[in-house]
């Protein structure tokens, strides 16, 4: 049984080895340096190292590509000491057992077959002897010959007694040791788990630090992006496009006609998209175009995640605008604009009063509380639903205007007060420097309209960056 065992074991075991050492990252049986260098874990970090370098760190890219390059290296330094460890407490005796211990189990085995044949062959030429002796005399055979071949015999015995009880021995001990060969297996999964525990917790200790980064970094894009998400990120109390595209319009686009309602150049909008997630817009350039500045208005507030006017209070909006009684309708929506989260109530008391001012120039821009309403509400408010928007947004938009077009008709009374458009002061990320220092020279929200107009045609409209310098800069910083 033991015989048929070791063929079985053996095979497994260098089976086990073959494969065990095909897991290996490292070159074999070589010292902890010469593996790191060609480790491809060891690679990776290096090229994200001089990736890092090469960006910078003033840059996010540059600290994300340094952190994760400290961290595969010090995973690669764990996956060399993983490795080694293998090696020796368990590929190493792994191959002793299938190469070295084993083949000699069974060397010794072939070993004693052939001496049991020389044994016998000594007991035939010995038997042989006697028989031709007994013919001859009829007695026991004698003479140095006869005395020659029974010591023969007697020793070819004694070397096959020996050599069995070796044999014997080897193979009760090969038995007794399964239990440590057994531990081979264990140790591996011990040594494996140690490993991604050290893996893991070097992976713990740096997404942190990642994620900081991450956090820490000012410039992030608000398109798509929840509000308080962004708020929170940059802030702000007025969402930065909302600021931005008000407080262009404000200087270029308030006498526009079909404001919101014509469609911009595709090319343009995308373009003044991209400006506004990167936080930087030349409102010079957009000046001449206020319909792609109300489109990326439009496209921001449609992005969001949730409406403006949230999902929460999407029946309490829609009941409130059902109401047939006007006080009691205009008295059921300021009830719910109450209950607006403080961001969205900021966000939509500031794009009412807005939209408000907007309809004061309606003789010139066409643009009624109504019309606004149209084309505006299915952006600030849209039901919880899957399926088709267009069909959905048919049914409903009707009642969504009988919301909007009394808030702007009753901002005042609604939003009691005068706003600052230009709340920061600025377009940029509270990281960066006042972009837009002498911006106080906008019109006040309360100047009556002979004086704003006087005042839009006194003044060209302004660049993000204040000065010829600024721009410079803003080249130069990517």
């Amino acid at each position: 049984q033991v015989e048929k065992r070791l063929e079985l074991v053996k095979q497994v075991s260098h089976s086990t080895h073959k494969k065990l050492t095909a897991c290996l990252q490292g070159q074999q049986g070589v010292d902890a340096d010469k593996r790191s260098k060609k480790l491809p874990l060891t690679t990776l970090a290096q090229c994200l190292m001089e990736g890092s370098a090469v960006l910078g760190d003033d840059s996010l890219l540059g600290k994300m590509l340094r952190l994760c390059g400290e961290a595969e290296d010090k995973l690669a330094q764990e996956l060399i000491h993983f490795e080694l460890q293998v090696e020796r407490d368990v590929i190493e005796p792994l191959f002793v057992l299938a190469e070295v211990e084993i083949p000699n189990i069974q060397k010794q085995r072939k070993h004693l077959a052939k001496l049991v044949l020389d044994m016998d062959s000594s007991r035939t030429r010995w038997q042989q002897s006697v028989k031709s002796s007994g013919l001859a005399s009829n007695l026991q055979p004698s003479g140095a010959k006869a005395d020659a071949l029974r010591e023969e015999m007697e020793e070819a015995a004694n070397r096959v007694e020996i050599c069995r009880d070796q044999l014997s021995a080897d193979m009760y001990n090969f038995v007794a040791k399964e239990v440590d060969y057994a531990n081979y297996f264990q140790t591996l999964i011990e040594v494996q788990a140690e490993y991604h525990r050290k893996s893991l917790a070097l992976l713990q200790n740096v997404l942190p630090q990642i994620k900081a980064q991450q956090e820490a970094w000012m410039e992030k894009p608000s398109f798509g992006k929840p509000l308080e998400e962004h708020l929170a990120v940059s802030g702000r109390e007025i969402a930065f496009p909302v600021e931005a595209c008000v407080t262009m319009l404000l200087e270029c686009g308030m006498q526009e006609e079909g404001l919101f309602r014509v469609a911009p150049s595709a090319s343009k909008l995308k373009k003044l998209k991209a400006a506004l997630d990167c936080c930087v817009v030349d409102v010079q350039e957009y000046s001449a175009d206020p319909h792609a500045i109300a489109g990326a208005l439009k496209s921001y507030l449609r992005e969001l995640p949730e409406p403006l006017m949230t999902f929460e209070l999407y029946e309490e909006w829609i009941q409130a605008s059902n109401i047939p009684e006007q006080e009691k309708r205009l008295q059921a929506l300021w009830s719910a604009c109450e209950k607006l989260p403080k961001a969205n109530y900021n966000n939509i008391r500031y794009l009412i009063k807005f939209l408000a001012k907007l309809t004061e120039y309606q003789d010139t821009n066409k643009m009624t509380p109504s019309n606004v309403a149209i084309v505006l509400g299915p952006n600030l408010l849209w039901p919880q639903a899957d399926g088709n928007m267009t069909e959905m947004m048919t049914t409903v938009s009707l009642q969504i205007v009988g919301i909007i077009e009394p808030l702007i008709q009753h901002a005042d009374w609604f939003f009691p007060g005068d706003i600052e458009f230009n709340v920061t002061g600025n377009y940029g990320s509270p990281m960066h420097v006042n972009h837009n220092a002498n911006y106080s020279s906008m019109p006040s929200p309360d100047m009556d309209h002979t004086d704003r107009r006087q005042h839009d045609q006194a003044r060209r409209p302004l660049s993000v960056a204040t000065d010829n310098m600024m721009l410079e800069f803003y080249k130069k910083d990517g």
